[in-house]
């Protein structure tokens, strides 16, 4: 559910002087216009570090999406942006994180971004999945859109982000994985299997975007093609829910992407 986004100075005097006490006094704050999952998402500046400010009401729903990801950013690998530090006052769940400079990734065929991505998503498979409760667990995340065949094969101890969105990659010297709102541990190959889609939306065929992931992952090269079969059937349900409850555009199309990955998945030899 997005949350309505306000500026600095429309948050509540006590929530603006507990984020002063933590970064510091504020010279100027700029509401970044990205995103849609946070009522509060600013850069400011103080006489150090410029900091990146984001945040949400305690009472509204995305407010459990924001607590997973304070809880698993200590574990995260070394090129996402470090939680400095985190305030709950004034009805607000206040996160400051270190400002990253760069731009959002671009995943058309050809892209110089495709080697970063594909080493930012390796980093992330080799880095140890923590024991969290936050955490999500594939299994249960996508057993009411599974089939017949259940979703006993997404398990597995992988750290997942499975928001792979270019937008959720900043690009500088390198790659760096932002909003982790989902992070879920399950099956190494599930991420590819994220990704994928994201290629196609990009321009890639499907059999491109296979071909790419299977030569950059070993998860996805070694993943068993049944249990590919039943999380991309899965995830066209998901994207199906996704697309009825909000008919943006691009919603629809990830839903027509998904399918169209579905098809070539099954008449692809396993």
């Amino acid at each position: 559910m997005p949350v309505d986004r306000i500026h600095w100075e429309d948050l509540p005097l006590d929530a603006r002087r507990a984020v002063e006490q933590q970064a510091g006094p504020i010279h100027h704050a700029e509401t970044v216009a990205a995103g849609r999952n946070s009522g509060i998402a600013i850069t400011v500046r103080t006489s150090g570090p410029v900091q990146f400010v984001k945040g949400v009401p305690l009472d509204h729903p995305q407010a459990r999406t924001q607590q997973r990801e304070a809880a698993v950013n200590p574990y995260l690998p070394p090129s996402c942006p470090r939680l400095l530090w985190r305030v709950q006052t004034a009805g607000w769940d206040l996160l400051g994180y270190e400002y990253l400079v760069g731009r959002h990734a671009d995943y058309s065929p050809g892209s110089g971004d495709l080697a970063l991505l594909a080493h930012a998503l390796t980093e992330l498979q080799n880095t140890p999945c923590p024991d969290l409760d936050d955490l999500k667990i594939a299994e249960d995340r996508w057993s009411k859109y599974a089939g017949p065949n259940g979703v006993e094969q997404l398990a597995g101890d992988t750290l997942l982000h499975t928001d792979l969105a270019p937008h959720n990659l900043l690009i500088n010297d390198r790659a760096h994985l932002i909003d982790w709102a989902w992070p879920t541990r399950g099956a190494a190959w599930i991420d590819p299997a994220v990704l994928v889609l994201r290629l196609m939306e990009a321009g890639h065929t499907a059999k491109a975007a296979d071909e790419w992931a299977r030569a950059q992952f070993p998860s996805w090269a070694a993943a068993p093609h049944t249990s590919v079969a039943s999380f991309s059937e899965a995830n066209a349900n998901v994207w199906d829910e996704i697309a009825r409850h909000d008919s943006a555009e691009w919603k629809k199309r990830m839903g027509r992407n998904a399918h169209d990955w579905v098809t070539y998945w099954r008449a692809r030899a396993s």
